[in-house]
């Protein structure tokens, strides 16, 4: 059996109780499972997915690494918590209140995910990883799933809809997130980094007529910073597809 057969066969954090136990008896002092998630998130902001370990977090928590298994049984259950939390600090609408545009709902949902994959480069691999259903990750879905129900699709195109937007916006954000750490690494502004790149594919002759060919869509873009041009064609490409859901309520 594969690691990942072997993962989806032993199920997941939150099922059979596992969630909600607070650690076992004889713990060590000082230390619970929200302390050991919210130390690990900010681990994995500050280093990456590739570099956590049971063993840097127990340093980072001044504790042994044996000590960390009396909350949790393996590292995956961690990152599960971590995944878990980080979905926590998304802001969610009412989907019930009757004042509110559906569409202003989705596009504050879509744009809060995307903001929380950028911001946390880990999460998409993770949220790729595990079954996602953790009491936020869940209060997230049970959100979007009634905000899109009120669009009036039929009941057969209400997943399909949420799937082009939600996967979408992870694809947009997980490369955006790929973009904003390998500009940070450079130690460029984006608008420097950018200006560069571009500097150089326009010059290299295997680019440069694919470049030329793109200059006229690339300032018709508009966007002063890079930014304000990622901001805008995610916009554009939202609107895109809550139009084409508004189209297909007409098509009935």
């Amino acid at each position: 059996m594969t690691k990942a057969a072997d993962r989806t066969a032993r199920g997941s954090v939150w099922l059979a109780g596992k969630g909600r136990r607070g650690g076992r008896g004889g713990q060590p002092s000082g230390l619970d499972r929200e302390r050991i998630t919210e130390v690990s998130v900010r681990l994995l902001d500050a280093e990456g997915l590739a570099r956590f370990s049971m063993r840097r977090l127990a340093g980072e928590l001044n504790v042994t690494a044996m000590s960390l298994y009396w909350y949790v049984d393996t590292k995956d259950d961690l990152l599960e918590l971590a995944l878990d939390a980080a979905f926590g600090e998304l802001a969610l609408p009412d989907p019930d209140d009757a004042d509110e545009d559906w569409r202003e709902q989705l596009r504050a949902l879509a744009t809060d995910y995307r903001a929380l994959l950028v911001r946390h480069p880990w999460l998409s691999p993770l949220a790729g990883r595990y079954l996602n259903i953790g009491p936020r990750s869940l209060a997230f879905s049970r959100v979007v799933q009634r905000v899109v129900r009120r669009a009036g699709l039929p009941a057969h195109g209400v997943t399909g809809a949420i799937a082009a937007v939600f996967r979408f916006v992870y694809g947009y954000g997980t490369i955006e997130g790929h973009f904003s750490a390998r500009i940070e690494s450079t130690g460029l502004s984006p608008e420097e980094y950018m200006e560069r790149a571009m500097t150089m594919v326009a010059e290299d002759p295997g680019t440069a007529e694919v470049m030329a060919e793109s200059k006229e869509l690339m300032a018709a873009r508009g966007g002063d910073t890079v930014a304000e041009m990622l901001d805008r064609d995610f916009t554009f490409a939202l609107d895109l597809l809550i139009a084409g859901m508004e189209a297909m309520v007409i098509r009935g």
